[in-house]
């Protein structure tokens, strides 16, 4: 029987590998966004974006699906300070709509992503 949640973590796997997909291939959006403290800037999207792809992977996979769950809470984690900076700085990114409440909407939004993991935590 296909549950809710058997649906929403396929939807999050697919979210996680677009996400993933997209550092790869436009990455200088993300790039903006990265705090000026971090060193690489680039290379920490293309990183994330590996994690991202992981995750998003490893969740379809039950013998992992845990530990990606944990490695995707610890990656919304890691990437908090980027959606600070977008917000605090007013960095506006190619094809979202130049909005301080969608710039300060991805603030909360990370804790939604956080509990959505966690749920996957469990063994099924």
């Amino acid at each position: 029987m296909i549950t809710i949640k058997s649906v929403l973590r396929v939807l999050l796997a697919i979210f996680m590998i677009t996400a993933g997909t997209l550092h790869w291939v436009t990455p200088d959006p993300f790039v903006k966004i990265v705090p000026s403290f971090l060193p690489a800037p680039l290379a920490l999207v293309y990183i994330s974006g590996v994690f991202e792809i992981l995750g998003g992977v490893g969740l379809l996979v039950p013998l992992v699906s845990q530990a990606a769950a944990w490695g995707l809470i610890a990656l919304f984690i890691a990437v908090f300070p980027a959606n600070i900076n977008m917000a605090v700085n007013r960095i506006q990114m190619d094809g979202i709509p130049d909005s301080d409440l969608l710039r300060w909407g991805r603030l909360p939004l990370q804790a939604v992503l956080i509990a959505w993991a966690w749920w996957y935590t469990k063994k099924q």
